[in-house]
């Protein structure tokens, strides 16, 4: 025998009851203040910052007065480092007679073609060593052994094979760019998620297509890595290059001063050649912020 017990109901004075005290409890929550909302702002701008610009030339600007202050107390000797000031003067005096544009012009014509065969090279190989197993067995093994090998103790062969000429000076800046290149493309390639690649191909890509519009865009950071690097490098083959009997050019200038112990053009050059340097660099890092807009990346803080 089951005893079923019915819930209490409340009477229609319990119902009106709690109405009536609902009704009065809400003005008093509509009368409680609500939290003020205040702005998180991140501990790095909340601190004074100097400008950008000015942070970047402070570095040079510094050691130039530290130059200046050793060649005036005498620390600096001008045989040992001419001051600042006789660098500038014997470059205004190079630029007015014409013999350091002139270099320049020759030194940035040897560098833009060394570059241009070496990114042909460099980027040529990567990809046939990148996209197919049968490449990367023919190729991968030969530029390691090559790259290996220090590009300046080729110039001895290079002039034997090519003669004292321009020649011999390219090969040198295409050898040393080419393989920067190479190793930044080729892990560039490799270093593509297959996640992507399977996504392209559930999507219908054709092989040509996959590597347009997954492989190669996935590459192309380490590709604009490597071309920094290169250009770095064809600067400096530029150095050794230009040592092989030149006839014009920054080096030449540089080995007519060694003669003559001028200390004072020799550092002129070298500051042109830096110049020169942070120019190409500056080209490549804006191609670089035009081209990969699409990848968010830090930024330092």
């Amino acid at each position: 025998m089951s005893i079923s017990h019915a819930p209490p109901q409340k009477s229609s004075g319990d119902i009106s009851g709690t109405s009536g005290a609902a009704k009065s409890a809400r003005p008093a929550a509509d009368t409680t203040a609500e939290p003020e909302l205040v702005p998180i702002v991140p501990s790095s701008a909340r601190r004074t910052r100097l400008p950008r610009w000015l942070r970047r030339t402070s570095g040079p600007l510094l050691l130039l007065a530290l130059w200046q202050l050793l060649s005036s107390t005498g620390v600096l000797t001008p045989e040992v480092l001419a001051p600042p000031g006789t660098i500038a003067r014997v470059a205004r005096d190079l630029f007015a007679d014409g013999s350091l544009p002139t270099a320049m012009g020759v030194s940035l014509q040897r560098v833009a073609l060394g570059l241009l065969f070496g990114v042909v090279v460099g980027v040529g190989l990567a990809l046939v060593s990148g996209l197919f197993r049968i490449g990367e067995d023919l190729v991968e093994a030969s530029v390691q052994m090559l790259r290996t090998v220090p590009f300046v103790g080729l110039i001895p062969l290079f002039i034997i094979w090519f003669g004292i000429g321009e020649a011999p000076k390219i090969a040198i800046i295409t050898l040393g760019v080419s393989f920067p290149l190479y190793l930044n493309v080729y892990a560039g390639i490799r270093g593509v998620d297959t996640q992507l690649v399977e996504a392209g191909e559930s999507l219908g890509l054709s092989r040509w297509g996959l590597v347009r519009h997954v492989v190669l865009p996935g590459a192309l950071p380490g590709a604009m890595t490597g071309l920094r690097y290169s250009l770095g490098i064809s600067w400096l083959a530029l150095v050794f290059a230009e040592q092989i009997n030149a006839d014009a050019g920054i080096g030449f200038l540089m080995v007519q001063a060694r003669d003559f112990l001028r200390t004072d053009v020799i550092v002129v050059c070298l500051i042109v050649y830096a110049f020169l340097g942070l120019l190409a660099d500056f080209v490549v890092r804006t191609l670089e912020r035009l081209l990969l807009q699409w990848r968010p990346t830090f930024t330092g803080r």
